[in-house]
């Protein structure tokens, strides 16, 4: 992995949705929207935030939502233009701020230019993969306007080789795979021992959702791979007063960390938002506070920072209410929203400052239904270590003694006040008894 991802805190942005765009391609002849410059207002903002890099949704010239591209090569007449392009590329190495790249290689739109000359092209039909009979080409999850590609045709191998090599050359730091998990791993591993040697410092992040992900990795040459098992563990063991769920992911989550590291997040633009996810708002903290003192690469969706709400539905336009869009600056976002990003500031800062976090192995010194001990402690190197308290009941939590033994070098079970709360939740546990965690409350504690 490149030195500067391994440490890398992501804000993620669907720019379709964040910038306002039309659902649907624009006319032949349209005026290119110039859209892409609405994001350059938020990049000082995602600075202040505390994340390091922009991950962006589809940006390709596509028929709608931008997972059914038509060029690849284009930049969606939508959003702008390669100028735009390369301007917000520029806006964002300024500020220390990578930028990664949605690429969808697994299928694209019916309007894609290869794809309008299969039916009288053989080497065009060539880059379509055929449904079982043949009568028809395969598409993605039955969706008929995507269309898959072929990955064992070297065409396809070579077309994605091409848009990658084009669009790191002009600046962007990496590539988010989309549906990677659909994607015979050995077809990313031939692209990337071309795409690699001319740009070493990439990063490579496939969207996996379930299964053997270390297996992937490795089979794939990959970076990293999606954490979505972490993801419904947070939530769902909250939800359900259940943290032996999370133990439980914990530990699979601990045995991937040796490999790669994952990519972590709470909410992205595929699935129902955190604040609409969870039963119980006092138990927001809770979710992110794990999210950001266990290993992985983590990532913010944009909007989660500010509390915002959206549900997921199977439908047509059934993801526009977790894609909207915002502002023209940050100041014309809502009042409300500012404790959850102040939140957010909070334990992105707490990251910052203890960047071991991101290899961190956790266990739980203590485990109970709706009560919780986090461990984590760097992979090797000095003793470092941070406690997580998660307490989810109505009645203020004291944690055992036992639960504090080893935190720190040579501290025994008398030796809790050598601890320290680094953040909490409002209010904070009582001054000189970080054991003693309130209702609904959790606590990150480390040595003074």
């Amino acid at each position: 992995m490149a030195p500067w991802a391994e440490h890398a805190i992501w804000w993620q942005v669907y720019p379709l949705g964040f910038t306002g765009a039309e659902a649907t391609a624009l006319p032949d002849g349209a005026p290119v929207r110039h859209r892409l410059r609405h994001l350059e207002a938020w990049l000082d903002y995602a600075v202040e935030l505390g994340c390091s890099g922009l991950q962006l949704g589809p940006v390709f010239a596509s028929e709608s939502h931008g997972y059914d591209t038509v060029d690849h090569f284009r930049i969606d007449p939508r959003l702008g233009d390669d100028a735009d392009f390369d301007r917000l590329v520029s806006a964002a190495r300024r500020r220390g701020l990578h930028v990664v790249l949605d690429g969808v290689f697994n299928h694209v739109g019916r309007g894609f230019e290869v794809f309008r000359r299969a039916g009288a092209d053989p080497a065009a039909a060539a880059w379509f993969r055929r449904a079982p009979g043949g009568a028809d080409y395969d598409t993605f999850e039955g969706h008929h306007h995507l269309v898959a590609l072929d990955h064992g045709e070297p065409a396809v191998l070579d077309h994605v080789v091409r848009v990658m090599d084009h669009w790191l050359g002009r600046g962007a730091s990496g590539w988010r795979l989309d549906a990677a998990y659909a994607v015979p791993p050995r077809f990313w591993r031939e692209v990337l021992d071309r795409v690699r040697p001319l740009h070493p410092g990439a990063w490579f992040v496939g969207e996996v959702i379930h299964g053997d992900y270390a297996g992937y990795v490795r089979d794939s040459g990959l970076d990293s791979v999606t954490q979505y098992e972490l993801w419904k563990a947070i939530w769902s063991s909250i939800n359900d007063g259940n943290l032996y769920e999370l133990a439980w992911t914990l530990e699979r989550h601990g045995e991937l960390l040796p490999s790669f590291t994952p990519l972590t997040f709470a909410g992205n633009h595929d699935v129902t938002r955190l604040a609409s996810r969870l039963d119980d708002d006092r138990h927001l903290g809770h979710a992110l506070a794990v999210l950001f003192t266990v290993g992985g690469v983590p990532s913010v969706y944009y909007g989660d920072e500010q509390g915002m709400r959206g549900i997921k539905e199977d439908r047509a336009g059934g993801d526009d209410a977790v894609r909207p869009a915002f502002p023209g600056r940050p100041d014309e976002l809502p009042g409300a929203g500012w404790p959850v990003h102040r939140l957010h500031r909070r334990l992105i800062g707490l990251r910052r400052r203890h960047p071991w976090l991101t290899g961190a192995r956790t266990t739980l010194p203590h485990l109970s239904n709706r009560a919780a001990a986090l461990l984590s402690a760097a992979p090797a190197g000095p003793d470092r270590r941070l406690l997580t308290l998660l307490n989810l009941g109505d009645e203020p939590y004291r944690f055992p003694p036992e639960t504090f033994t080893g935190i720190l070098t040579g501290t025994s079970p008398r030796g809790t006040a050598r601890l320290a709360v680094l953040e909490s939740s409002d209010p904070p546990p009582a001054p000189g008894d970080p054991a003693l965690v309130p209702a609904h409350g959790w606590a990150v504690l480390g040595g003074r």
